[in-house]
């Protein structure tokens, strides 16, 4: 259901809830709770509520879009599934710390950054490739989804670009899936 209203919504509604909503949110209550929790708290929660949604949104892409690819492909929704929720277990444990002190957090710290930034990485390769496989209607290489790469790698450019392609590839194929032309969706020299 979450999925669905990802695909559908537009650009500024989810750039509203990426970024909109935190801003309001430390503009206008955060200095009312801030001496019942604390600034870093405060500060946490909205990390967690900015990486949850941005992680929506990739889920929703990955997730959402996978039934449309092409027969062929290679991208393993499984996988991607499992890498969505490594970020959102190391933001919960940077919220509420681990019960290890010293050299042994640290170790585990870095060790679950690194690995949220790999997975990271992942959702985005996954993301771009889905998204350009189902325009392309084959499966596409690097070359061809580079430039989708690097929209939801800098995403807060990226939602204003993206999300209408998502908008039209959801709507083509749900509404029209035996009628739907990927190459409508590409750019022609025309």
């Amino acid at each position: 259901m979450i999925t669905k209203l990802f695909l559908k919504a537009k650009h500024w509604q989810i750039f509203v809830l990426m970024f909109g909503v935190p801003i309001l949110f430390e503009l206008f209550v955060s200095g009312c709770i801030i001496e019942f929790l604390g600034s870093f708290s405060i500060a946490m929660l909205l990390m967690f509520f900015f990486i949850t949604m941005v992680l929506t949104w990739f889920w929703s892409i990955g997730v959402g879009l996978h039934k449309f690819l092409p027969v062929n492909h290679n991208l393993n929704l499984k996988k991607f599934k499992i890498f969505v929720f490594i970020p959102i277990v190391y933001t919960l444990i940077l919220l509420f710390g681990t019960p290890i002190d010293g050299i042994i957090n640290n170790l585990l710290i870095l060790s679950l950054h690194l690995f949220s930034m790999f997975c990271m990485f992942y959702m985005i390769y996954h993301c771009a490739k889905t998204i350009r496989s189902i325009e392309i209607n084959k499966e596409a290489v690097f070359s061809d989804y580079v430039g989708e790469f690097f929209l939801l790698w800098f995403y807060i450019v990226g939602i204003w670009i993206l999300q209408p392609k998502i908008n039209k590839i959801y709507s083509d194929k749900e509404n029209n899936p035996r009628d739907f032309k990927p190459e409508i969706l590409t750019q022609t020299n025309e």
